[in-house]
């Protein structure tokens, strides 16, 4: 009974997310879905990517939390429009939360939208909110063990941005090990070394979604 329950709220998701991924569409727009644990660097990439993308490309934000809407503040002061979606204690996005944020956005002048989801690396997986790529971001100090810990997650991401490599020489982290266990998971995800403290590794990732919106 609850396999079935579950398959009837996916499936209505699957619906609201095939919608949305629809209106983006008409609107010319790329949105790609951020998710992580907490304090992997979400909104600093968001903030990096801002600033390196600035007069290269119209970039909007969907911000979601448990609470609070101290990320939309600090996104806000770039200049970009940004909606912050509280999901009152749900520990993820779904499609529908995500539909009445694009309606209350400026679609016709975004043509990069990201949407940082609830930090959580199990629900995330599960709920498409019409995104057209799934960025994964896992930073050094979380171990390199999460790919046997979480399969899904490193299954349907797109991208997987290991972040903080600048904290390597201090942190027990096997970048080759971690690397090939992702690649034992999904063969075809693009994986980048970054830093959104340093920038180092900075120039691929925003290379990377230049070439998406080439391709668009």
């Amino acid at each position: 009974m609850e396999i079935k329950v579950l398959k009837d709220i996916l499936g209505a998701n699957e619906q609201i997310a095939e919608r949305n991924r629809q209106l983006l569409d008409s609107k010319g727009v790329f949105a790609v879905n951020l998710m992580s644990s907490p304090g992997a660097g979400k909104t600093s990439l968001i903030l990096e990517t801002i600033k390196g993308l600035k007069g290269k490309t119209r970039i909007g934000v969907i911000e979601g939390d448990v609470s609070s809407s101290i990320d939309a503040e600090i996104i806000g002061k770039e200049g970009v429009p940004v909606i912050q979606i509280n999901t009152g204690g749900e520990c993820h996005l779904d499609a529908n939360m995500t539909y009445r944020a694009l309606s209350n956005l400026p679609l016709q002048d975004i043509a990069l939208l990201f949407i940082e989801n609830v930090g959580n690396l199990i629900c995330t997986a599960e709920f498409a909110l019409g995104e057209h790529r799934k960025v994964l971001i896992s930073s050094v100090p979380e171990g390199d063990d999460k790919p046997f810990k979480y399969p899904l997650m490193f299954h349907k991401a797109d991208v997987v941005l290991i972040n903080k490599i600048d904290l390597l020489p201090h942190l027990k982290f096997d970048v080759q090990a971690y690397s090939h266990a992702i690649r034992g998971i999904n063969e075809k995800a693009e994986i980048f070394e970054i830093s959104c403290a340093t920038g180092q590794g900075m120039q691929q990732w925003l290379s990377w979604l230049q070439n998406q919106l080439r391709l668009r």
